[in-house]
């Protein structure tokens, strides 16, 4: 697997510091509210589980699992809801948990159906983002790093369901993907 990694971008330390960081602000924003996190599958497994650890307020958490990308390094543009919610929004405080928004379709399509529930606020946690990718405009409350447009993976990023178990944020050789 190292052998298939150009660079490391974010090495384990810097990324504990920035979600815990992060950790705080929610923490600070949060508290005495009714918050669910919804992490979204599988990418944001790694960044939600460190990001709670850091979110000393009573909160829950759920998974949704949306498909966009399938075994390609593009987004198909067309969003699948592979698992949904187990718990019921109305009326209580949602962050979206992402590993990293890319082009944002997705995301964009989740915010709609989840709105439709009538939460009380819906707001984005997200580790890394791609603004060069970008083809629709997402707010994004809760920032890790901005990133340049280059294929990532590790910790929680994958291509092709391989390398999201790297403790960090690398760049992947080229030859891997094309």
């Amino acid at each position: 697997m190292k052998n298939d990694i150009e660079r490391i971008l974010y090495s384990e330390e810097e990324i504990r510091g920035k979600i815990k960081e992060l950790g705080s602000r929610i923490a600070k924003d949060y508290a005495g509210k009714d918050v669910i996190f919804i992490g979204i599958l599988k990418g944001s497994v790694m960044f939600m589980s460190d990001l709670l650890k850091e979110v000393n307020i009573p909160c829950r958490m759920d998974f949704m699992a949306v498909s966009s990308y399938g075994n390609s390094a593009v987004t198909s543009g067309v969003v699948r809801i592979l698992k949904d919610l187990d718990f019921e929004i109305r009326d209580k405080d949602i962050i979206i948990v992402e590993d990293i928004i890319d082009s944002g379709v997705t995301l964009q399509y989740l915010i709609k159906y989840l709105k439709a529930r009538k939460p009380r606020s819906v707001e984005i946690a997200c580790l890394l983002n791609k603004p060069e990718r970008r083809k629709v405009e997402i707010p994004v409350k809760y920032l890790g790093y901005d990133v340049p447009d280059y294929f990532l993976v590790g910790y929680g990023l994958d291509y092709a369901e391989k390398y999201r178990n790297l403790p960090y944020i690398a760049v992947l050789k080229e030859e891997i993907y094309k």
